[in-house]
């Protein structure tokens, strides 16, 4: 099997497996922990959930970033970021930045800063709908990432070919 052949095929099912996860967290795990009874169980729960996604989300987004950046190199298509129709190339860099910052920095540094601070189980209405509205935002740019890069690797580019 040809080499790029693989590394897309991995690709594409590591974005099913990060994506599809951050949907189901966005769509149905966060509004059933919004209509909770106990805030506190809500978090736990989530805190738990949290830390088993995270370990998924870790790996695949790692595995997207290193087959993404090998296609490209296999490629050499480097020269498609310095054209506005593929403009899908710079959201999925981007996107992939954004996750792999939150997934191996931002999350870390929290879970070690929750580990060492006093319990907070009380967790405000308005801060979970803050929660909510973040996920939903990156699960849309996600999204349309996806869309643009599908459209795109097939033939469809904005200036219309």
């Amino acid at each position: 099997m040809d080499d790029v052949i693989a590394a897309r095929i991995l690709h594409v099912l590591g974005v099913v497996l990060w994506i599809g996860g951050v949907a189901m967290v966005t769509t149905v795990l966060l509004p059933v922990l919004a209509r909770m009874q106990s805030a506190a169980e809500a978090m736990n729960f989530f805190a738990r959930y949290r830390q088993q996604f995270a370990a998924q989300a870790r790996f695949t987004t790692l595995l997207v970033g290193l087959t993404g950046f090998y296609m490209v190199y296999a490629l050499d298509a480097w020269q498609r970021f310095t054209q506005w129709q593929f403009w899908w190339m710079h959201t999925m860099v981007l996107i992939w930045l954004l996750f792999s910052v939150m997934l191996f920095v931002m999350e870390p540094r929290a879970r070690r800063r929750s580990s060492t601070a006093p319990a907070q189980n009380n967790i405000s209405p308005e801060a979970f709908a803050k929660i909510q509205r973040k996920h939903m935002t990156l699960l849309i740019l996600s999204l349309i990432t996806i869309v643009g890069a599908v459209a795109g690797s097939h033939g469809w580019l904005v200036s219309g070919n």
